[in-house]
């Protein structure tokens, strides 16, 4: 008895020890915007190897998603393609939140099309009568092209779900502040599905940000009123003269603290600002990145 004891009061020291010889690792909750998605990914991802005790959960969901985390306060971050709204502000301040913004870059929203489509340049103009509810732009031909493939040269318009900021941008930036989208879109979950839809429909069009172009469509250059025409990229987003840029956001409850505080200042950081560079959207500042 007297073995079995000292063995017991020994197991107990070691587990004692062990336990106290772990760190407790804090976990923040980033959620949001489709678009952010994958940059928010990998600064998450380089962010574990400086700070191994802090990890970064990162979901997506759309814009409208990770807004509405914010306002039930069930996120330390919220992802944005968008600003919040007067009423979503209103809201999160009536349920005990304070949104705070947070600018992390910017973003060239692209108008994809197919690699058949001979259309390289395009007007505002002419993407509301391609998206507006009194858009008169039913067929390619409406806009003097002819594109290969496309059986009866109808115009598929492919669009995002309305929880998207990049829908809400491309809205009130495109059809206007009381603009409406026309009936009969195809609106997908991410910009990912997107580019996949319009990849393989010569007769689609849509739009998305700017990084997940892919070799295999098309990017139209845009542009706006008397103006030339301007092709998206890293540096028309950062000059704002391409007609369709616009800043990416993160939201705190307000001022960031503590762990989330610091890991907004490394997303600010040259490090950080470099990373959304390789994921192929604008830095918020100059940065000079190998």
């Amino acid at each position: 008895m007297k073995i079995q004891s000292i063995i017991v009061t020994s197991l107990l020291t070691a587990a004692v020890m062990t336990a106290s010889s772990v760190h407790a690792r804090t976990v923040l909750q980033n959620k949001g915007s489709d678009t952010l998605v994958n940059v928010a990914q990998a600064w998450a991802e380089e962010y574990q190897k400086v700070e191994s005790d802090v990890a970064v959960a990162v979901s997506g969901g759309g814009s409208g998603t990770g807004i509405a985390a914010m306002i039930n306060g069930t996120v330390d971050i919220a992802n944005a393609s968008r600003q919040m709204k007067d009423k979503e502000i209103k809201m999160a301040k009536e349920r005990g939140q304070n949104p705070i913004e947070h600018v992390v870059g910017y973003d060239a929203l692209a108008v994809f099309l197919h690699p058949d489509n001979p259309m390289k340049e395009i007007s505002l103009d002419q993407l509301k009568e391609i998206y507006g509810r009194k858009g008169k732009a039913k067929n390619w031909s409406d806009l003097g092209v002819t594109v290969p493939g496309c059986q009866g040269n109808k115009i598929v318009v492919v669009s995002r779900q309305n929880n998207s900021g990049t829908y809400a941008y491309f809205q009130k930036a495109v059809l206007g502040k009381k603009g409406k989208y026309r009936s009969g879109t195809l609106d997908m979950h991410g910009s990912k599905d997107v580019v996949d839809l319009i990849e393989k429909t010569p007769c689609a069009i849509g739009y998305s940000g700017l990084a997940y172009a892919t070799d295999h469509i098309s990017m139209a250059c845009v542009s706006a009123g008397g103006d030339g025409c301007v092709s998206p990229s890293v540096a028309t987003a950062v000059d704002r003269s391409y007609p369709i840029a616009r800043p990416l956001f993160m939201y705190t409850n307000g001022e960031p603290q503590g762990d989330v505080k610091t890991y907004l200042d490394w997303i600010m950081s040259d490090t950080g600002q470099c990373i959304i560079v390789g994921k192929g959207y604008a830095p918020m500042k100059t940065v000079e990145c190998k």
